[in-house]
C-alpha cells in the first residue's frame, strides 16, 4: 500500500490500522472476484475488525471500494516512480511503464487485478498513474518528442491501451507478456508521433528492477 506520514498518536495509530485493514480486505476482495456486493460483515471478518468499525472510517461499502481503487492506483503510480527516476526521455518512461506493468501482473497480482477490473473508470483521474502519465505525455509534446494533440485524447489511448495489456496478460498467460508489452510499446510510441526506427529502439531499452 502506499506510504504516508504515520499517526502522531496512539488512537490515531490504531485508527489509521483498523481503516488500512478495511481497505486491504476491499483491494483483496476486488482482485479476486470483484463483487462489491459481499456484506460488511464478510469486509469486517476479512479484516479481522469489528462490524461496528466498519462506519468510524467509511460511510457506505462504495465509499471503501473506491478507497481501495484509489488505494491501488496510488501504489501502482508510486512504483513506476521508484522504478522511472533517473529516465528523463518522455518516450522512454512511456515504453518502460508499458513493459513493467506487463511484468507486474506476475510481481503484483492483486494490484493489477484491481487495474484491470477497475481502471477504466479512473484513465482521468487526478491521482494514480494517470496523473503521472498526462504529465510525461506534456513534457513529451512541450519537448516536440510526441505530435501535438489534446492531452485527454492521447490519456485515452495511452490508458486504455495499457488495460488492454493488463487483461492479456490474465486472460492469456500463455501469450509471451514481455514480447506483447514490447510491441504494444513500440506501436504506442508510434501513435504518439516517435518515428518508427527511434520508437523500436526505445522499445527495447533496458529495464529498470522490479525488485
Amino acid at each position: 500500500m502506499p506510504t504516508s506520514a504515520p499517526p502522531s498518536n496512539r488512537f490515531e495509530r490504531r485508527r489509521a490500522e483498523t481503516r488500512g485493514a478495511l481497505v486491504r480486505a476491499a483491494r483483496q476482495i476486488l482482485a479476486e472476484t470483484g463483487d462489491t456486493s459481499v456484506s460488511i460483515q464478510v469486509i469486517a471478518e476479512r479484516a479481522d475488525v469489528g462490524f461496528g468499525s466498519f462506519y468510524n472510517h467509511f460511510d457506505s461499502k462504495t465509499e471503501l471500494f473506491e478507497a481501495a481503487v484509489q488505494d491501488a492506483l496510488e501504489e501502482f503510480g508510486q512504483t513506476f516512480d521508484e522504478r522511472l527516476a533517473g529516465i528523463d526521455d518522455p518516450a522512454e518512461l512511456v515504453a518502460t511503464g508499458f513493459r513493467l506493468s506487463a511484468r507486474m501482473a506476475e510481481s503484483h497480482p492483486e494490484l493489477m487485478q484491481v487495474l484491470r477490473r477497475r481502471g477504466l473508470g479512473h484513465i482521468h483521474s487526478d491521482n494514480g498513474l494517470s496523473r503521472r502519465a498526462r504529465r510525461d505525455v506534456e513534457v513529451g509534446m512541450a519537448a516536440g518528442r510526441f505530435t501535438a494533440v489534446d492531452p485527454a485524447v492521447a490519456l485515452s489511448a495511452l490508458g486504455g491501451t495499457l488495460l488492454s495489456l493488463v487483461e492479456l496478460r490474465f486472460s492469456r498467460p500463455d501469450v509471451d507478456g514481455d514480447d506483447a508489452a514490447v510491441n504494444l510499446a513500440e506501436m504506442v510510441l508510434r501513435m504518439l508521433g516517435v518515428p518508427p526506427d527511434d520508437a523500436h529502439e526505445v522499445a527495447r531499452r533496458p529495464l529498470p528492477d522490479l525488485v
